[in-house]
């Protein structure tokens, strides 16, 4: 479990393809505390650390991580938003995110705003209905708040601290991000499925 609260931006070293795809990202917060087989959100998308060095590690993904999340696009020099897994009693400063990335998403708009960078995405099929204002949402891992959603979009704000601290600010407009809605949301749809029907809500 995660918080979507960026801990550091590590930088991509390299790729391997071997048996798998190895990408090894250069950290220094990121590896304070860190063991063979723990977990690090990279991107968003929870990953097992298969291999550490002084500096750096590195994680093994699967075709179904290459097929979800932008990870496949990432080059070396990139910057990529780090997250160790939250221990048992730490503090939640985000919101419940689990590094299971649910779609990629595009950025439509990156418009200022005062002191402020207010993003616009498009909202992957399928996702609308998790998608609300002043809701949470976790793109490319950031724990942000929904500022606005219509039809086929939704609006995040960026204060200053944030712009410095994650990745987003640094990408273009047309950029893909990862997306993961808000697991709560799910969990509640289900159960009201299970109680009045399979089309509740739809």
């Amino acid at each position: 479990m995660f918080t979507g609260i960026v801990e550091e931006i590590g930088e991509v070293l390299s790729w391997r393809h071997d048996s798998t795809a190895t990408l090894r990202i250069a950290a220094r917060v990121g590896l304070d505390g860190t063991r063979l087989g723990d977990s690090i959100a990279v991107e968003g998308a929870c990953l097992t650390v298969t291999a550490l060095g002084p500096d750096w590690f590195e994680v093994g993904l699967a075709p179904e991580t290459l097929r979800r999340t932008n990870l496949a696009e990432r080059q070396p020099g990139d910057g990529v938003n780090l997250e160790r897994a939250t221990p048992a009693g730490g503090r939640m400063g985000g919101h419940y995110v689990q590094g299971h990335v649910d779609a990629t998403s595009q950025i439509v708009e990156l418009r200022p705003d005062g002191s402020s960078l207010l993003v616009q995405f498009a909202i992957p099929p399928g996702l609308e209905r998790y998608i609300v204002e002043k809701g949470f949402v976790a793109v490319d891992g950031v724990s942000l708040t929904v500022t606005n959603a219509s039809a086929g979009r939704f609006g995040v704000a960026l204060i200053e601290y944030t712009q410095a601290a994650v990745t987003l600010p640094r990408k273009p407009v047309g950029a893909t991000v990862n997306l993961e809605v808000d697991v709560l949301a799910k969990y509640v749809e289900r159960l009201l499925e299970a109680r009045f029907g399979g089309e509740h809500g739809r």
